[in-house]
Formats: structure tokens, C-alpha cells, sequence
């Protein structure tokens, strides 16, 4: 009994329940454009991609109800410790074509709403305006940055924990302005997109008092392009996947047609004590390893991300 406990790892516990699993399914190559092949694998005739509304959907009721987590106590007792996923933020870059659908795609009420000068104010608070033009600018590390593709949204969210609303709401939000957060597939968008999702604990079953170590909160990041396989990027991009193993979150669910997006970095906010890690396990080597992967992809992106910044100097 001891020893299995020992190899229990709250940690893995908590990554394990918040990856989204999304159905995958094939597109045979000659459907797509040349720009889009570039991100897909060379030797395959065809691609594995996903819908971006049916990865959504996973955080759909977790977003209503909140998210499960088994949580083993150091006095061996357990909890389920509930978490709510807040956006934090989200960079898609697709072709032209498909940023092009940016504003084609809103009827005339819709441009009225983003046209207003009080919700334009509230969305430039954490959502930059992307032109043409955007990041071209900034000082990145990569520097094939046409090949990233177009960059169609960025989203970093600002506010309070406590005055935010759930990832699906906010994802609801944002579609009205960019529509292809609904409509795109994973194929559609380049392997330089991804999301942080931030989780916020809300209360745990049975409760428990004096347990600090279950405040903790988490900022996990996805990556959510179908095209993390070697030669389908840039070689900066592709050495990057590599040494950061994000070739490898996409990992598919044996006997299903879904792929799980496991993150690739991860950031932590008030993990104190040996709760969350075990050390029986390799759980200290892993958040590092996280922490360092998402580090380098926001420095690479030259991304300044806010909550990213909180809970490393808090």
C-alpha cells in the first residue's frame, strides 16, 4: 500500500485530466494549399487533423461545472480538487486566405459591436489589433517568420482571476469578431499556434481545512496545429520542437480516433510543499522541464505573457 502511494504523483494526476482529447480524422494532401502543405509531414500522401470547435468542446462542461482532479493527501486521505480553465492566451497563424475570412465573415451587427470605441478599448486591453503588419516588426528568433503564416488572433488576458469568465465563454466571445476560432481545422493554421490555459481551483470534495497546498493554481500550454512531425516546419521551429519535445504531445488515444493535446510547458502559482510532487517520482525534473519549454516558446514568439509573468515572480 505504501509503495504504491509512493509512486503516486498528484502532478501527473493533474496534467492527465486536463488534456484535451479531440477526434481526429485524414484529409488526402492534393485538398490542400501550397502554403498549408509546407506545415504538414513530406513522405505522407495524407494528414491527421482536428476541428478547433470539437477542442472547445472539451472545455465545455468542464467550464460550466468545473474539472475533477484526484488528489492524494500526505496523510494518504483523498480528495477531488475542482479546477475552472480561464483563456489566458492564444496566438493562431494561418495563411492569407484564412485571415482574409477575418471580417467577411460578420454580418453588419457584428462589425457595429467591434466598432464600438467603449469594446474596442475593453478588447485592446488584452487583445492586440493584428493587421498585416503584426509582429513583423518585432525582434523573434525565428527568422523564417513568412513561413509562420499570417497572424490571425492574439488574445492575453489582463484581468483579475476573479473578474474573468470561463474559456468557453470567452472563446464565444472572441468567435464573433474571429470566426475561424469555430470554423478553422488544425491543418488550416501553422505549428507556431498554441493557448495557455490558466486553472483556478474552486473548492474540493470532501472538504478539508488547513490544506494550502490545494490553492495551487496552474497555467498549462497546448499546442493546436496538426503539423508537429520532423521536416513539416522551418529548421529553427523543428530544432525547437525538438529539444522541447513538443513533437510528442500529440500522442493518439489507443483504441479511439482521438488525439490527446498534452501540454508542453507548464507555470505554477502557489505550489508549495511535497503535495503536488512526489519525489519517489521524476515530478521535480518534469515542471522543470515544462517551465523551461514554455519559457523558451514565449521568448522565441517574442510574446510577453502576462500570467506567464505573475506566477514566476510571485
Amino acid at each position: 500500500m505504501e509503495n504504491n502511494w509512493r509512486k503516486r504523483s498528484n502532478l501527473q494526476s493533474f496534467l492527465s485530466r486536463t488534456t484535451p482529447a479531440v477526434p481526429v480524422y485524414t484529409l488526402p494532401k492534393v485538398q490542400m494549399s501550397s502554403r498549408d502543405l509546407y506545415w504538414q509531414p513530406i513522405l505522407q500522401s495524407k494528414v491527421e487533423y482536428f476541428n478547433l470547435v470539437n477542442l472547445w468542446d472539451q472545455y465545455s462542461e468542464w467550464s460550466a461545472y468545473g474539472l475533477g482532479v484526484p488528489i492524494i493527501l500526505d496523510n494518504c486521505d483523498s480528495v477531488v480538487q475542482y479546477y475552472v480553465p480561464y483563456l489566458s492566451a492564444i496566438q493562431i497563424y494561418t495563411s492569407k486566405s484564412h485571415s482574409l475570412t477575418r471580417w467577411s465573415l460578420l454580418d453588419d451587427s457584428d462589425r457595429e459591436l467591434f466598432s464600438d470605441d467603449s469594446e474596442s478599448e475593453k478588447l485592446s486591453r488584452s487583445s492586440d489589433a493584428v493587421s498585416d503588419d503584426s509582429f513583423i516588426d518585432q525582434e523573434v528568433s525565428w527568422p523564417t517568420r513568412n513561413l509562420l503564416g499570417q497572424l490571425y488572433l492574439q488574445y492575453i488576458e489582463y484581468g483579475s482571476p476573479y473578474g474573468r469568465i470561463p474559456l468557453i465563454d470567452k472563446v464565444s466571445e472572441l468567435a464573433h469578431m474571429y470566426p475561424g476560432l469555430t470554423s478553422l481545422r488544425s491543418v488550416d493554421i501553422s505549428p507556431a499556434s498554441w493557448m495557455s490555459v490558466a486553472w483556478y481551483p474552486i473548492y474540493h470534495i470532501p472538504s478539508c481545512r488547513n490544506v494550502k497546498d490545494l490553492s495551487a493554481c496552474f497555467l498549462t500550454y497546448h499546442t493546436i496545429s496538426a503539423s508537429f512531425q520532423e521536416n513539416s516546419a522551418p529548421e529553427q521551429i523543428t530544432e525547437n520542437y525538438s529539444s522541447t519535445n513538443v513533437s510528442n504531445v500529440r500522442e493518439k488515444k489507443e483504441g479511439s480516433n482521438c488525439i490527446s493535446l498534452a501540454p508542453f510547458g507548464l507555470a505554477t502559482y502557489k505550489l508549495q510543499g511535497s503535495l503536488w510532487m512526489n519525489p519517489e517520482t521524476t515530478d521535480i525534473q518534469r515542471m522543470s522541464f515544462l517551465y523551461s519549454a514554455a519559457y523558451s516558446w514565449l521568448k522565441q514568439l517574442g510574446v510577453e505573457h502576462h500570467d506567464f509573468d505573475f506566477f514566476t515572480t510571485h
